[in-house]
């Protein structure tokens, strides 16, 4: 089993839990409700990515275990949200570990299909990001790429810190580790500490 597809899992797992507790604040948390948003949260970057790549069949339609890892995640936030929810910051850090592990996945995916570094890296911000704008948009929230934080650039960091090391010929689970510590770090760093990215309109 490949660093690549434990991260893949690991990070599906991640952004179910994200997406099942974006639903906590809504007036109506039915189970479809939740389910649907995690679902949403966990495939919606990567089924874009395909799409653009013209990857099919698609990984959650190839792979059951994706599905697999989905529905883990919706009956462990249904069975722990009360524990999850006490946990400073739980949807942050899900959200965190969520966008590391798929900047990577979908960066190393698109250089696996033969495109160019340049555009493996807009590829790999795709895959970890858009599900998380599609959670936002669902549950009625600012598109978190909006906000005043840093979340994409995160991403871009990781993904350029990817080619890099992998350009260096490093070893390919070092790369990865690396990497996602890079955007996990940055992030977390980025909250504490108020950063943000520069205004383009001043």
């Amino acid at each position: 089993m490949s660093i690549q597809y434990i991260l893949e899992i690991v990070g599906t797992f991640a952004f179910a839990i994200s997406g099942a507790l974006a639903v906590k604040d809504q007036k109506h948390q039915d189970w479809f409700g939740a389910s649907f948003t995690a679902f949403i949260s966990s495939i919606g970057g990567g089924t874009l990515r395909d799409v653009l790549l013209d990857s099919y069949p698609l990984v959650w339609i190839s792979d059951i275990t994706i599905i697999h890892a989905i529905i883990l995640g919706i009956l462990v936030t249904f069975i722990f949200y009360k524990f999850l929810l006490r946990l400073r910051k739980t949807l942050f850090l899900f959200d965190t570990f969520g966008i590391a592990l798929f900047t990577l996945v979908g960066t190393e995916k698109a250089l696996n299909l033969g495109v160019r570094p340049e555009i493996a890296v807009i590829m790999g911000v795709f895959t970890a990001t858009m599900g998380g704008v599609i959670r936002d948009m669902m549950t009625n929230e600012i598109p978190i790429i909006y906000r005043k934080e840093v979340y994409a650039t995160a991403c871009f960091s990781g993904a350029c810190v990817y080619l890099i090391l992998d350009g260096l010929g490093v070893e390919r689970n070092t790369t990865f580790i690396v990497s996602a510590l890079v955007i996990i770090v940055l992030r977390i760093l980025a909250v504490r500490n108020g950063w943000s990215v520069p205004r383009f309109f001043r």
